[in-house]
């Protein structure tokens, strides 16, 4: 038997297709009206090759054009695309359909022409190129926190250090899924808020937004689909709503260079108390594997440019010293989180490396964007593997506290020269606690026994005490209760371990607790147990000007100090409120 060349293969699959159809139409008749296959039987063949008379595209544009065939469903005969003048467009064929993908180049006219081998079918279109590219890169996202937390703390400062230009906007409903999107979409909903970072970095919020005022506010480039991250996993969830939210947001948009794009979140951290976590056994590994999974299958689902690879930026990220310490909450990114999902959106977005870009993000040191930035451009190279970050397995320090270090308790917003403690749930903290200038201690922190939450308002503003905070510090805390509050049950102490110590030296430990607009005692007990027991004690009700100090603090033989903090003997809140703020570590 002779080798098929491609071409005759095609042939072949095309006839067995259409022999296939007719049997199938022919077993739907009666069977007094079957007529064998023989002469008096012929397959249809197409005699007119549909596409559109012209279109108008923008340079540097992907767009594809899918002819349609009358008579059949797949074309019977061969046929061959051309392009005159060449060198305008850059394009490549389906075999089986022939649709065309195009590539614009330049400006101008160029004809592209679709012949069947046998001459006995054409057509043409006039594509229109203008030179419409202001060089701003536009991106829509249509999602939730997990877009925000993607593109709306870091992108735009990422890509203005990098000379580039770019608006964002962001769809924001908390917690939408694809569903809900779907809904709204073909509903017009004027249901979101639409976050808008504009060309100078402003950002805006209008409220009762819809889906097609947001994609006709900008010409767009691309526009972003996202699962909601308890379904993220889950490839079914995906199957009906992304067709649906992209045609309609496809017949919303005016623009027909717009690239779709899906945007791959992250997985949950092992200590998440999510309820979506149970989709996933409460395994971060099940999680991940399923996000990867459902989204290469949901890529056949829509015209799909490209996925955006947050979710494996972030994954590798934890394979650092880090571990876990990328989220807030257990699922909602902190800030080092958001930067490493920034950058993987700019690497992607613009096709270069993010790595040694200069942008100084306000709490991040050097070397925490240094490893966000390999996390991110490592994700872009293997998308959907986990790549170990060995140059950050383990990080300096030589257990020994020579200068103040400076804890702030928030999920945001950490200023220069402070400690961003990433969590209030069990299991993270802050895994090197850095001095002022970025330098490793040696020193991790870790929640054993957790918080019940954070309140990044709640605390006092222009505050006056000797850790010199800024508002951002102390307004946030760390809270729990020692009494049950409504279905929370009570939280009798919070428990931090402060572990790597590796001399017999003493410190001191200085702490601030606020709670602002009460009218109680918020008595707060912090006792330290390392070689000898300490307790001291703040009123946080109102607080803006105290700070309480426990000296001659040394490690236990294991080298740790444990931190607890509790309720006071004087604290009369109905349910046990206690807080801490912020803190300071110095030698002694």
């Amino acid at each position: 038997m002779k080798n098929l060349t491609t071409n005759n293969l095609m042939k072949l699959t095309r006839f067995c297709i259409g022999v296939i159809l007719l049997i199938n139409l022919n077993s739907c008749t009666k069977e007094d009206d079957i007529t064998p296959l023989g002469s008096q039987q012929t397959l249809n063949v197409e005699t007119e090759a549909i596409i559109p008379e012209s279109i108008t595209l923008m340079t540097s544009c992907q767009y594809t054009i899918v002819p349609e065939f009358n008579s059949v469903i797949f074309p019977a005969r061969s046929y061959t695309w051309t392009a005159q003048p060449a060198g305008m467009v850059e394009f490549s064929v389906d075999p089986l359909t022939f649709a065309v993908d195009i590539q614009t180049l330049s400006e101008g006219t160029v004809t592209m022409s679709l012949e069947s081998d046998d001459g006995e079918v054409s057509s043409s279109v006039e594509i229109i190129i203008d030179d419409e590219n202001d060089g701003i890169l536009k991106v829509l996202a249509i999602g939730n926190s997990f877009s925000e937390d993607a593109l709306e703390a870091y992108f735009w400062g990422i890509a203005n250090a990098a000379g580039k230009q770019v608006i964002v906007g962001n769809m924001y409903i908390g917690s939408a899924n694809l569903d809900t999107h779907a809904s709204n979409a073909t509903s017009n909903s004027n249901s979101y808020s639409y976050r808008k970072i504009a060309l100078d970095g402003t950002r805006t919020v209008t409220s009762n937004f819809s889906i097609s005022d947001a994609v006709n506010d900008e010409n767009w480039d691309f526009i972003s689909f996202q699962q909601a991250s308890y379904d993220s996993g889950l490839f079914d969830t995906y199957i009906n709503p992304l067709p649906t939210v992209y045609n309609a947001v496809k017949g919303y948009d005016p623009n027909p260079c717009t690239q779709y794009i899906l945007h791959k979140t992250w997985a949950y951290a092992q200590n998440s108390t999510h309820s979506g976590f149970a989709n996933y056994n409460n395994d971060q590994m099940t999680m991940f594997d399923g996000i990867t999974s459902a989204y290469n299958q949901a890529v056949n689902l829509m015209p799909t440019n490209m996925v955006i690879p947050a979710g494996t930026a972030i994954q590798n990220g934890r394979t650092s010293f880090l571990g876990d310490g990328f989220t807030r909450d257990g699922y909602h990114l902190n800030d080092l989180g958001q930067y490493v999902a920034s950058c993987t959106w700019f690497e992607m977005l613009f096709g270069e490396s993010v790595i040694g870009n200069s942008y100084e993000a306000e709490g991040i040191s050097l070397y925490y964007r240094e490893l966000a930035q390999q996390a991110a451009h490592e994700a872009v190279l293997n998308p959907n593997e986990i790549t170990v970050l060995t140059d950050y397995e383990t990080s300096g320090g030589n257990g020994i506290i020579s200068e103040p270090v400076f804890i702030n308790f928030a999920s945001s917003n950490n200023p220069v020269g402070w400690n961003a403690y990433s969590s209030h749930l069990e299991g993270v903290g802050i895994a090197n606690i850095l001095y002022p200038n970025g330098d490793f201690t040696g020193i991790a922190a870790t929640t054993t026994s957790r918080f019940r939450g954070v309140n990044n308002t709640s605390g006092a503003s222009s505050t006056t005490t000797d850790l010199n905070m800024s508002d951002e510090v102390s307004r946030s805390n760390y809270y729990s209760h020692a009494l049950a509050w409504g279905s929370n049950p009570p939280l009798e102490e919070s428990i931090i371990e402060f572990t790597g110590f590796q001399s017999n030296g003493t410190y001191e430990f200085c702490f601030f607790g606020s709670r602002n607009g009460v009218s109680d005692n918020r008595d707060t007990d912090y006792t330290l147990v390392g070689a000898t027991t300490q307790t001291a004690s703040l009123d946080a009700a109102n607080n803006a000007t105290n700070t309480v100090c426990i000296s001659n603090v040394q490690a236990d033989a294991d080298g740790k100090i444990t931190l607890k903090v509790s309720a006071g003997d004087a604290n009369t809140n109905g349910n046990k409120f206690y807080y801490i703020n912020a803190m300071k570590i110095s030698p002694q």
